[in-house]
Parts: C-alpha cells; sequence; structure tokens
C-alpha cells in the first residue's frame, strides 16, 4: 500500500483583523511638488486628512505624467485604506487602474480594499492581477492574497501565501503573526 503525504493548514481561529488595514502599496512619485508630497506621506505611513488634501490638490492643480498621476491616486487612496474608508479608497484605485492599467500597485491596493470590505473574491482577482504585472513589494500582495484565501476559508492557500509573504521579507512581522495561528499536519 502506497502512503501519501499531504499538507494540511489549519488556521486558530480565522482572525481577519490584519484584513482591516492589510498590507498597502504606495507609489514613489518624484520631481517635487505637492505629488511628491502625497507619495512622501503615504510611504511614510501617514492618514490624515491634511495629506488627504495635498494629494487633491496635485491632483487638481499639477501637470503630471499618466503614471504619477495614477501614482498619485494610489497614494491617496491608500491615506484612506489606512482609515479603513474602503469605498473611498476603491474609487481612487478604480481611477489609477483607468489611467494606468499596467500599475500593480494600484491592483495591490484595490485587493486590500476588497479584503477590507469582505469582498474576498473581488480582492483574489486583483491581487493575482498585481503579481501577474509585478510589484515593487510582491510581499505585500502575497500577504493580501493570504487574507483574501482566508476569508474564502481556502486555508491551505492562505498558509502558503503567508509562508511567501515571510520568505521575501523575512523581517516582516505581520506574516510571522499570522502563521503562528496555523497548525501543519502531515497525513
Amino acid at each position: 500500500m502506497l502512503k501519501t503525504s499531504h499538507l494540511i493548514a489549519f488556521a486558530a481561529g480565522a482572525v481577519l483583523a490584519a484584513a482591516a488595514g492589510g498590507a498597502q502599496a504606495a507609489v514613489t512619485v518624484l520631481g517635487g511638488g505637492m505629488a511628491q508630497a502625497c507619495s512622501k506621506a503615504a510611504l511614510g505611513g501617514e492618514s490624515d486628512s491634511k495629506s488627504e488634501d495635498m494629494c487633491t490638490l496635485a491632483l487638481d492643480t499639477e501637470l503630471l505624467s499618466l503614471r504619477d498621476r495614477a501614482g498619485t491616486y494610489v497614494n491617496r487612496g491608500v491615506l484612506k485604506l489606512r482609515r479603513r474608508e474602503f469605498n473611498a479608497a476603491q474609487f481612487d484605485f478604480n481611477r489609477a487602474v483607468q489611467t494606468k492599467p499596467d500599475l500593480g500597485e494600484a491592483y495591490v491596493n484595490r485587493g486590500a480594499a476588497s479584503v477590507g470590505a469582505r469582498r474576498f473574491a473581488e480582492g483574489l482577482t486583483d491581487l493575482n492581477k498585481a503579481l501577474e504585472l509585478g510589484v515593487e513589494e510582491p510581499e505585500k500582495a502575497y500577504f493580501n492574497r493570504a487574507l483574501a484565501y482566508e476569508g474564502l476559508d481556502n486555508m491551505k492557500a492562505a498558509y502558503f501565501d503567508y509562508q511567501k509573504a515571510l520568505e521575501l521579507a523575512p523581517d516582516w512581522e505581520q506574516p510571522k503573526k499570522e502563521l503562528a495561528r496555523f497548525t501543519v499536519e502531515r497525513r
């Protein structure tokens, strides 16, 4: 008789608290001005309305390349995402995708907003697209995709994506914390 080995991952209580903010991927905008200040705010972890206003003013008044315009939409959306304003953030990520459909960070964040709003299947589609396009911080896409898989009760896929996020960013605490909830059995 042949013995087979299967990896089964169980989460000790599916806690989607991490889905609240997920992992955001801001976009670096160069060249000075308010768009660059918006970029620095998003990259620096800000979420205040003053930074959001700066992003809006940049979009309304500055002459931006398509990439920088899309990046500024992403950055403004990231500020909203941190405040758990998922629908408002989704609007900005949609605008970024319309402006520059090949900007992976727009899809990572739109996916994170969907996961935060508990629209897991929708988020999964965007996160897969982000990974297909390529992103500067793929570990964030894998982490958010793990949250989506967990929301869809696919614990095995969630486990492997948390593992991939940790492999890509070994010092990142969030995937370590999520993985600590799992028990792995071989059958």
